[in-house]
């Protein structure tokens, strides 16, 4: 399984719809958003995906919205989200969050993908691997990723181009 990995969409639905294009067309059929979704129209775009999202610094979720995610049928965050695929284990937050620094030096994770920073990123610390995919907002440029966890391979694209970083 190939993980579309995503970030910082601030709002931008086009943005967001071009990044989910992009993921598919290589090969993405799980996707993760790592927050600050801003706005209902992202989360539309990210309806009917299998798909799983943290909530950012930037985002504000009350129980309207909380009731809106359930009702176009995404699951609902409550803090960090942890996965397991392929065997490994990943967990994924904004990267604000204290339990984020934590996590990312504690070795309890294959993998921890992350946001925030608005870079793309692709550090180790001890067993663990911690992505940044970039972001759809104040960046340059626009950047996701895939991440196979069965092969470790992950790709950093250009949103402009559709190519490699």
């Amino acid at each position: 399984m190939i993980l579309g990995i995503l970030s910082d969409s601030h709002g931008d639905v086009h943005a967001t719809q071009r990044a989910i294009e992009l993921l598919r067309e290589s090969g993405a059929t799980r996707f993760i958003h790592c927050g600050d979704l801003c706005g209902t129209g992202v989360l539309d775009a990210l309806a009917g995906l299998d798909c799983y999202f943290v909530w950012g610094n930037c985002d504000h979720p009350d129980a309207a919205m909380n009731k809106y995610v359930r009702d176009i049928g995404l699951p609902v965050p409550n803090g960090r989200l942890t996965l397991y695929i392929a065997g490994k284990s990943i967990a994924a937050f904004h990267g604000h969050e204290e339990e984020f620094h934590a996590a990312a030096g504690s070795d309890h994770f294959d993998y921890i993908l992350y946001g925030h920073t608005h870079r793309y990123a692709d550090t180790r610390i001890g067993r663990t691997r911690l992505i940044n995919p970039g972001a759809l907002y104040r960046a340059r440029p626009h950047t996701v990723a895939t991440l196979d966890p069965s092969t470790d391979k992950l790709t950093v694209l250009r949103l402009d181009t559709g190519r490699p970083v």
